[in-house]
């Protein structure tokens, strides 16, 4: 009797360790009971490649007065990285709808489709009994948590939209988007969906797809989200997100008519910036003290590498990273799982041996004493380079220096002409931090990232 009491008290005091206690016996195993997250925070740099976090973090040395190459950014202070596959279920090279669409229900589908299995494109219409994959939004509610979705694009953009969305193209942003077979169907257009579903904080742009008067069916969309209840609240701009209280409301906030504005050309007084975003996403959903979860999207990283345009990528992945940071300052790590990655990465290349120091942005050579290096055209050339998009070598028709180089609007030489800078399909990285944060390490599938959060807050997975 004596030796089962012992036992029976080494069980109760052993919080943190599963033990194999019997009546009979002592102890025989002891497994370590992880932490589980109460909160988890996805940020996906929206065509933040590898290429763009190492220029970028020099970009962001050079504008604090340092050489660059030593700096480090805030997420780079995560102490698990993995390296993530990107390809869509159809495409080796892939998009935002299929790659969004893996980290939010854990499961590949086809390039342009959101949160739909593959070849079900009709779910989520009323021609169709498919059942939609259930989303890492869903989960999270389900147990109690609240959501939230911040991002610098439109809010029914690829990557938003698969936080709350199904789709068969993610260009059904509005009713008016929607192919005739899909209204035949009666799919339903991504800013319906927004509305309909049960998020509690959301921030972004796009107002053109909520209004009355850009939409077929007459639609009021933000004054259907306020009709809500009396605790539905909508804002238009930097200054009424202001002037709400830190807590309480649930919160649409749509700033813009399409996307949100670079960060060069942010005007504070109309548009906050994502760090703001951030911080009031992070001070209302945790209010609740059930839990959260929140994905922040820096979009416009990506779209300002579709224009060749070096400067305002490099600009806003550093007011991305800036955001991670105002996270990291106004959360607990012991309670929240930070996950910073990229949904894919984009032809954007460092190269030609600039000395160390020399400004990312500008013209290669060793030093400034040296002369500039000089391509076999006998033209200098940038550190900085696209494999295709639409400013092709020569193009500008006169010397360049480096102050066209620095300058905002400067859009890099490019080898292959096209219209579109394009996507690139090499691996991104995954850099996490809190509790799950081992789940990142190694080289990982994509889809992993939706299991490692999951498990992180100790909810299960989705059977694929």
């Amino acid at each position: 009797m004596k030796n089962s009491l012992k036992i029976l008290s080494f069980c109760a005091v052993s919080a943190l360790v599963l033990t194999a206690c019997s009546a009979n016996s002592a102890p025989a195993e002891m497994i370590e009971v992880k932490p589980k997250a109460k909160n988890v925070i996805l940020f996906i740099g929206d065509g933040m490649g590898i290429s763009t976090i190492t220029a970028t973090r020099i970009f962001d040395g050079q504008s604090k007065g340092m050489d660059g190459e030593e700096n480090v950014l805030s997420f780079e202070t995560f102490p698990n990285v993995a390296l993530v596959k990107t390809y869509n279920f159809d495409a080796q090279v892939a998009d935002s709808a299929g790659t969004a669409s893996a980290m939010n229900t854990g499961i590949k589908t086809e390039i342009g489709k959101i949160n739909v299995r593959p070849n079900e494109n009709d779910a989520h219409c009323k021609s169709d009994n498919h059942q939609p994959p259930t989303t890492m939004a869903d989960m999270a509610k389900s147990a109690g948590m609240s959501v939230g979705l911040v991002t610098t694009t439109r809010l029914t953009h690829a990557t938003p939209a698969a936080v709350y969305g199904h789709s068969s193209s993610r260009y059904f942003e509005r009713d008016s988007d929607l192919s005739v077979d899909a209204f035949e169907k009666g799919c339903t257009d991504l800013a319906s969906q927004l509305i309909a579903s049960n998020l509690d904080y959301v921030l972004g742009g796009g107002l053109r797809n909520f209004t009355r008067d850009k939409r077929n069916d007459m639609r009021d969309l933000m004054g259907e989200w306020a009709e809500k209840s009396d605790n539905h609240i909508t804002v238009s701009n930097a200054q009424e997100l202001r002037a709400l209280p830190k807590s309480g409301p649930k919160v649409l906030g749509v700033m813009s008519a399409s996307h949100l504005s670079f960060e060069v050309d942010r005007d504070d007084s109309k548009q906050p910036s994502i760090s703001e975003m951030t911080t009031r996403a992070i001070e209302s959903l945790s209010a609740s003290g059930n839990g959260y979860y929140l994905m922040v999207e820096g979009g416009r990283i990506d779209h300002a590498h579709h224009d060749t345009n070096a400067y305002r990528a490099l600009t806003d992945a550093q007011a991305f990273a800036n955001a991670v940071q105002a996270a990291m300052d106004v959360t607990d790590p012991a309670e929240t799982l930070i996950l910073v990655t990229a949904d894919h990465s984009h032809v954007f290349t460092i190269s030609g041996y600039p000395g160390r120091g020399n400004p990312i942005l500008g013209l290669v050579r060793w030093d400034e004493e040296d002369s500039y290096a000089l391509a076999e055209d006998g033209n200098p050339y940038t550190t900085l380079g696209y494999y295709n998009g639409a400013n092709v070598r020569g193009s500008l028709n006169k010397p360049l220096t480096n102050a066209i180089t620095q300058a905002p609007d400067y859009h890099q030489e490019v080898a292959i002409k096209m219209d579109s800078e394009a996507h690139a399909g090499e691996d991104v990285a995954l850099f996490a931090r809190g509790p799950g944060a081992d789940g990142a390490r190694g080289v990982i599938d994509q889809k992993e990232i939706y299991n490692i959060m999951v498990d992180a807050l100790g909810l299960g997975t989705e059977d694929e």
